[in-house]
C-alpha cells in the first residue's frame, strides 16, 4: 500500500497511524502512568483468575494483563461504578453517633476570703542554714480538697514588674483564695530533712518548712588560715542589713565621762600624745 501521497504523510515515515494504533499508543501510556502511581496489589477489586488471567470485580470485566485492567481502572466505565458503589454505601450505613468526648466537670466554688497564715524564720544554730516555715489556717476547707502549693518565677506573675532577684511561693486550697508570698529567689535545699510539707486534718492547718541551700565557704588568701565557718547568708528581709557592732570601746559609764556633763557628745578618739609627730602633738601648759 503506497502511503506516500496521502494527507499528512511524509516521504520515509510509515505514513499516519490508524485509530487502533492511537488507541492501542494510548493505553500503553496509561498503563506506565497507573504503574507508577498505583498499586495494583492493594486494589480490592483487582482479581487473577485460575486461568491466568484478570477480573475486575466491580465492572465484572476480564483482562489479559496488568497493563489492560490498570487502562480499564482509568476509563469511564470504572469511574462511574466506583462514585456508584461509593453512593450506595453512603446511603446504607446508619447514621453513626459521634464519639461522645469525656466532660471533665469544672468544680466551681464561692471564693470566702483568703486565710489565714503565720511565716517563721529559722536559722540552724550549727551551720547557720536559714528557713522558713509556714503555717496556713484552712478551717472552712471544702471537703476531699487538700492543699496545694508552688513555686512561681519572677517571670510567671502578672502583679508586679519583673525582678530576678525574687520568686513566689504560693498556696491554694477552695474556697479560699490563692495566696502568695515572696522570698529571695535561692536555690531551694531539696533534701527529705531540709523540705517537708504536712497537713492537719483535725485542726485544719498546712504545714511547709524548706530550706535555702548554703553559699561556698569563702576562699582565704595566700598565706592565711581558711576559715573553718560558712560564709553569713543575707538577710531574709529586704532594705535591713546587719546593724554595725564594734568592741574596740567600751561603752561610757552611767553618769557619763569624767569631767563631762551627763549627756554630752562624746569627743573623737585620740591617740596618746606620745603616738603623735612633734608637729601635730597639743601644746603643753606653761608653769605658772
Amino acid at each position: 500500500m503506497d502511503f506516500q501521497h496521502r494527507a499528512g504523510g511524509k516521504t520515509g515515515s510509515g505514513g499516519v497511524a490508524s485509530s487502533s494504533e492511537s488507541n492501542r499508543d494510548r493505553r500503553e501510556r496509561l498503563r506506565q502512568l497507573a504503574l507508577e502511581t498505583i498499586d495494583i496489589n492493594k486494589d480490592p477489586y483487582f482479581m487473577k483468575n485460575h486461568l491466568g488471567s484478570y477480573e475486575c470485580k466491580l465492572c465484572l470485566t476480564l483482562h489479559n494483563n496488568e497493563g489492560s485492567y490498570l487502562a480499564h481502572t482509568q476509563g469511564k466505565k470504572h469511574q462511574t461504578n466506583l462514585a456508584r458503589r461509593a453512593a450506595k454505601e453512603a446511603k446504607d450505613a446508619p447514621a453513626q453517633p459521634a464519639p461522645e468526648k469525656v466532660k471533665v466537670e469544672v468544680k466551681k466554688f464561692v471564693k470566702i476570703g483568703r486565710p489565714g497564715y503565720k511565716v517563721t524564720k529559722q536559722r540552724d544554730p550549727e551551720i547557720g542554714q536559714q528557713s522558713l516555715l509556714f503555717q496556713i489556717d484552712y478551717p472552712e476547707i471544702a471537703e476531699g480538697i487538700g492543699p496545694r502549693h508552688r513555686f512561681m518565677s519572677a517571670y510567671e506573675q502578672r502583679i508586679e514588674p519583673p525582678d530576678r532577684r525574687w520568686q513566689y511561693l504560693l498556696f491554694a486550697a477552695e474556697p479560699y483564695e490563692t495566696i502568695a508570698f515572696k522570698v529571695p529567689s535561692r536555690e531551694i535545699d531539696k533534701a527529705e530533712t531540709r523540705f517537708w510539707t504536712h497537713w492537719n486534718r483535725e485542726t485544719k492547718q498546712f504545714f511547709l518548712q524548706f530550706h535555702f541551700k548554703m553559699e561556698k565557704a569563702l576562699i582565704a588568701p595566700p598565706g592565711q588560715a581558711p576559715s573553718l565557718g560558712m560564709k553569713r547568708p543575707p538577710s531574709l528581709i529586704t532594705g535591713l542589713g546587719p546593724h554595725p557592732h564594734s568592741d574596740s570601746m567600751p561603752p561610757p559609764p552611767p553618769g557619763g565621762m569624767h569631767g563631762m556633763p551627763p549627756g554630752a557628745p562624746m569627743p573623737p578618739h585620740m591617740p596618746p600624745p606620745g603616738a603623735l609627730p612633734p608637729h601635730m602633738r597639743p601644746p603643753l601648759p606653761m608653769d605658772g
